[in-house]
């Protein structure tokens, strides 16, 4: 009695955890789920009521294969949301002005502009047009001090003049920088003399990104301002430049819609079960940026940083900063039963 007692505890047993491995083995993960960060989240602040949030929506296989995905940077303005990657733009250029420095460091004033620019973000911005007696005025929004670098060329320009002899220390027939973009560059000129000895590609190493990819691939110091004008989209003959309506478009990735876009195709494909974070937090030096609450880029130990970027090789097919777009990915994986809530690095937003 007592073994046949045994024999059927121990059959219910198998039999159990065979029903329960099997349950594991046949779950299905295809299905849509969506997940979230947030800015100040850190502090306390909901998804509910937060100005700006990353969305990433991921569509999964059976199998876990990532299928589809898309990540959108939402922010409000006056009760209303937007993408911050939409590139929508109405850019005019008035070819009489005469662009002046704009005061920089902490009591920053913008300067005069000869382009008058309304979209949702100018990260990576250009724009270049031709007047019909030659004059031409290129406009470069420079990704390191993010603020708008512009010239104007007079009739008659000699173009075949180097990218390195053009200074960027806003002297007078160089690059003047007119307008910050963003108060968040890695460079923060405190005075312009900071940039003396500069030019547009060399204000620092980072500056890459411009001749990595996009449409000014290729170019360096010792191009020439035809090579970059040609680039933007101004044609020469005998060189010099014919007339051109105001044009414009993203230099680099493309701006936070190429980086976004860069990101969903990196992900396409992937298995959820081995990529489960758009950063690999082991990592030392980010690894030292996040506390006992899995926030990141709060308490820091000695040299950790409190940003995950690395524009040299990009991160995830893109080149910016990581943390809260890994965050948004990580909350979908959670949605979908990969992983749970204590297991996301939540990333400085």
């Amino acid at each position: 009695m007592k073994k046949l007692l045994s024999f059927i505890i121990l059959s219910t047993l198998v039999f159990s955890l065979s029903a329960c491995t099997s349950d594991v083995e046949e779950k299905s993960l295809v299905g849509t789920y969506v997940g979230y960060s947030w800015k100040g989240e850190s502090s306390g602040v909901l998804l509910e009521d937060a100005s700006q949030k990353i969305e990433t929506v991921l569509t999964l296989d059976d199998d876990g294969i990532i299928t589809d995905a898309k990540m959108l940077f939402w922010k409000s303005s006056d009760g209303s949301w937007y993408t911050r990657q939409d590139g929508t733009s109405r850019i005019s250029v008035d070819l009489s002005v005469d662009p002046v420095v704009a005061t920089p460091g902490d009591d920053y004033a913008s300067g005069t502009s000869m382009f008058t620019v309304d979209t949702h973000d100018k990260m990576s911005l250009y724009s270049v047009a031709v007047g019909a007696d030659g004059t031409t005025a290129l406009l470069i929004v420079e990704p390191v001090t993010r603020y708008q670098f512009e010239i104007k060329f007079a009739s008659g320009y000699d173009y075949s003049t180097l990218i390195s002899d053009i200074t960027v220390d806003g002297t007078e027939e160089g690059f003047i920088p007119t307008v910050r973009t963003s108060s968040s560059g890695l460079v923060k000129p405190a005075t312009w003399d900071e940039l003396d000895s500069k030019n547009l590609l060399s204000i620092s190493p980072f500056d890459h990104v411009m001749t990595d990819a996009g449409i000014f691939e290729g170019l360096s110091e010792s191009s020439s301002i035809q090579d970059l004008l040609e680039a933007a989209g101004v044609t020469f003959v005998g060189g010099i430049p014919d007339e051109l309506s105001n044009v414009y478009g993203r230099h680099s990735l493309g701006g936070w819609q190429g980086n976004y876009e860069a990101i969903e195709q990196f992900l396409i494909g992937k298995n959820v079960s081995e990529v489960t974070s758009l950063i690999d937090w082991s990592t030392e030096k980010w690894a030292g940026g996040v506390n006992d609450d899995n926030f990141f880029g709060i308490d820091l130990e000695a040299g950790a940083t409190k940003t995950a970027q690395d524009s040299i090789d990009g991160i995830a097919g893109s080149s910016v900063r990581m943390s809260r777009e890994s965050t948004s990915f990580q909350r979908a994986l959670v949605a979908a039963g990969v992983i749970t809530e204590e297991d996301v690095i939540k990333g400085r937003f």
